[in-house]
């Protein structure tokens, strides 16, 4: 052996101690090589769908591009195109990305798994991420699935389209499309990754016949639209959704007598600000740079980051589909948490007593004196509790009762939980339980988190959470030895506590439940 071969051997020998390869797998596409670390293998940035760029920016996701040799998929891909959160904020903290790892090439998955040649194959977690379908990615510290996958289960993180580029819908946009549609490209990213997971996930040893979908905030609503979504059926089994419903009016994309629907109209004035003028062309806005879109979504964007009901994706409201039983039959796990809204609206807290019964007054109208019944304020310091209380209810308690309820009336299984556990962060006097709070412990990555002192009841209730979450997976059930009975949602509205300690309940927030059920009232 030459000289200058035996150094490069034993450089290829030391790297491999320090961070074994995975071997190369083929997959759609091609071949993939991964990298190893305490027996789980990883498998990062693998593409799972063709760039969404130039002539495919605004088009249903593409096959994926075939590629030559063996592509290294030992880092994370591009996070999907986005601004990043304002600094100071706590979502600033949590989630931002650096620029250069942003692009519209986006369209990327990662795998962490137990054993690539299993005695039995595993069942499959795959995780959608939150952050109100304009932020996020999957490559976010606190989703490292090896923790997880540990506990022998294969985990999926994937990518999607957000803000302008996963949601836009014009009509310019509809005519190109097979199926006279627009918008919803975020939604159908998903299920294209889930189609991949379906084809490919046998080869990381996971059973594509026990695929949980779960996420959380906008992750969670992408967990419902996919529950609800003609186009997902048959595509997972079991999903969890973690602080985060759609059952709420949709915007539709066409009406029935044929006027320009609101929707609509929010994507013409983006359409217009983005291309400077009033009669634009899609080759227009396809021409222009990444970043001039997301200056226009900024200053033109509002109302845009949603799904339509249009027909496909979509045929009705996700709350009609629901009541009808036409949505995928498959058990769930849902939740949220005692403090959502300190993360979330405190830009929105009316600043005195006097301010916040003007709010009741104009949103709740002629039920004000029932909402402040149930979220009473006396004095100016009373308002921010009662109010953040009141946000909790209605965007996120309400939401996962509903599709709690929903499941359980159309024959299905639900399981409801509560989580009050206050992480001990230099932050807690001021956030609480907050929003997302609960996302390490469900992943066991406590130990991702620099700023916060561990307890004795933080480390049971994460073994705790992970078990229940991984149980799910594997038998359709949370159930587990040594843990408490968790049972179904049932006519004693039963949940799962989580905090200082795990214990099972019945009919969380009443009051509030019934309120909103008045205030929302929804019919199939």
């Amino acid at each position: 052996m030459g000289k200058l071969l035996r150094i490069v051997f034993l450089a290829v020998c030391l790297l491999g101690a320090l961070q074994p390869l995975a071997g190369a797998l083929s997959v759609t596409g091609g071949a993939i090589q991964g990298s190893e670390s305490e027996g789980i293998q990883v498998f990062k940035g693998i593409p799972f769908a063709a760039p969404p760029v130039g002539e495919l920016r605004w088009k249903a996701p593409q096959p994926v591009v075939p590629w030559e040799g063996t592509r290294d998929c030992t880092a994370y891909g591009n996070s999907c195109a986005q601004t990043n959160y304002p600094e100071g904020t706590l979502w600033a903290r949590m989630a931002n990305i650096p620029e250069d790892q942003m692009a519209e090439d986006c369209l990327y998955l990662n795998v962490w798994s137990p054993a690539m040649t299993p005695k039995e194959p595993a069942a499959v977690m795959v995780w959608i991420h939150g952050g109100g379908l304009t932020r996020g990615s999957s490559s976010n510290i606190a989703y490292g699935g090896a923790a997880l996958a540990k506990q022998g289960v294969v985990v999926v993180t994937i990518n999607y389209r957000l803000g302008p580029f996963g949601f836009l819908a014009l009509k310019e946009l509809s005519a190109e499309s097979p199926q006279g549609v627009s918008g919803n490209y975020g939604v159908l990213d998903q299920i294209v990754a889930l189609q991949w997971v379906r084809d490919n996930i046998a080869q990381f040893g996971g059973d594509p016949g026990r695929v949980t979908i779960f996420g959380e905030s906008a992750g969670s609503w992408s967990v419902c639209s996919l529950v609800a979504s003609p186009l997902a059926k048959g595509l997972f089994h079991g999903a969890i959704g973690q602080s985060g419903g759609q059952f709420e009016p949709m915007p539709h994309l066409k009406t029935a007598n044929g006027k320009i629907p609101a929707w609509e109209s929010a994507g013409v004035a983006f359409a217009e600000a983005l291309a400077g003028k009033k009669d634009y062309t899609i080759a227009d806005l396809r021409g222009a740079s990444t970043e001039a879109v997301l200056t226009a979504f900024e200053s033109h964007g509002g109302g845009l980051a949603k799904g339509n009901v249009d027909g496909w994706v979509f045929p009705e409201d996700i709350y009609q589909i629901f009541a009808k039983g036409q949505h995928n039959p498959v058990p769930v796990i849902v939740g949220f948490n005692q403090d959502e809204g300190t993360a979330l609206y405190p830009h929105l807290t009316p600043p005195t007593r006097e301010a916040y019964l003007a709010y009741a007054e104009k949103t709740y109208g002629p039920l004000k004196d029932a909402f402040l019944e149930v979220y009473p304020a006396a004095t100016d310091k009373d308002v921010r509790s009662a109010f953040m209380a009141s946000m909790r209810g209605a965007a996120f308690g309400w939401e996962m009762n509903t599709w709690a309820k929903l499941t359980r009336d159309k024959g299905g299984q639900a399981y409801l939980y509560y989580f009050s556990r206050i992480p001990d962060t230099p932050l807690k006097a001021m956030f609480g339980s907050h929003h997302a709070a609960e996302i390490l412990y469900v992943f066991r990555n406590l130990d991702k988190s620099p700023e916060r002192t561990l307890h004795p009841e933080d480390l049971a209730l994460q073994d705790a959470m992970s078990a229940y979450w991984v149980n799910f997976a594997k038998t359709g059930t949370p159930a587990g030895e040594g843990l408490p009975e968790w049972s179904a949602y049932d006519a004693t509205k039963s949940y799962m506590a989580f905090g200082d300690s795990v214990e099972l309940k019945h009919d969380v927030l009443p009051k509030e439940m019934a309120f909103f059920d008045q205030a929302k009232k929804r019919k199939p």
